[in-house]
């Protein structure tokens, strides 16, 4: 059985001479999520707060299940592990990885692990967003806010990586001025050499349904596609026409499945 982890040294004197993997899958902790495959959970160790996600072994019938719909399962925390590693390289602001483990060879049997650093807020860009409807925020902020996270898909889309799970409700607000957000629940996130057409498209058409009543203008959409394509407006949408429409039609679908 092939067995590969890091612990940080905070969680490596936490743990000490005991299995991590059975540490993880047993701590207690505030529960966020426990599914048959995967529990998540938070906890506090020597005053620090940390979010752990733990992966046992993937039912042959759950993989099964994703591969007939054309999606591609997640059997492991090694996923989440690339995508934040590479992130942080390239400037993301993403959670501090402390510590993560695998071990095992097929996907029934798989266990696997990643624990991150609290980003010390609850508060998203959902949240943030929620009254702007009604009460648009000061333009600076807007604009400051549209060409952040329009920098971030673009240096996430331009390295290969897919989120997968690309809703404003995945930028946490941590901060100030022209950084404000950090991007967080990469679980299900997909790092390949080169990403094809339609990964970004489910991306970006889900980040635009994400953020379909929150009071953005046209114009507001607009300043975003000028941001992501990092040039001239004219250029990007005469180029690329085809590209947005299909962002375009993706969100509205999400929009009339959700509502």
């Amino acid at each position: 059985m092939a067995t590969e982890y890091f612990l940080d040294d905070a969680l490596a004197h936490e743990i000490c001479d005991r299995d991590p993997f059975a540490v993880f899958a047993g701590m207690p902790g505030d529960e966020f999520r426990a599914l048959e495959s995967r529990r998540t959970y938070a906890v506090t160790l020597s005053g620090k707060r940390y979010f752990v996600k733990f992966h046992r072994g993937t039912p042959t019938g759950e993989v099964l299940k994703n591969l007939l719909q054309l999606r591609l399962p997640v059997t492991s925390a090694r996923n989440e592990w690339r995508a934040l590693s590479k992130l942080s390289e390239l400037g993301v602001r993403v959670p501090v990885i402390a510590g993560w483990g695998r071990r095992g060879f097929l996907p029934q049997t798989t266990e696997s692990f990643i624990v991150t650093e609290d980003v010390g807020t609850q508060e998203n860009l959902e949240d943030l967003t929620r009254g702007w409807a009604a009460q648009p925020p000061a333009f600076t902020d807007k604009l400051a806010l549209i060409r952040e996270v329009a920098g971030i898909s673009r240096t996430m889309h331009g390295n290969g990586i897919c989120h997968r799970d690309f809703y404003i409700c995945h930028f946490m607000v941590t901060g100030s001025g022209d950084s404000r957000l950090t991007l967080i629940d990469l679980h299900r996130a997909l790092v390949k050499r080169r990403l094809g057409l339609r990964w970004v498209i489910k991306d970006v058409g889900s980040l635009y349904f994400s953020a379909m009543d929150i009071g953005l203008t046209r114009r507001d959409l607009l300043r975003f596609v000028r941001a992501y394509a990092g040039g001239d407006l004219r250029l990007a949408l005469k180029g690329n026409a085809g590209f947005w429409e299909q962002v375009r039609l993706r969100g509205e679908r999400l929009k009339s499945r959700h509502g």
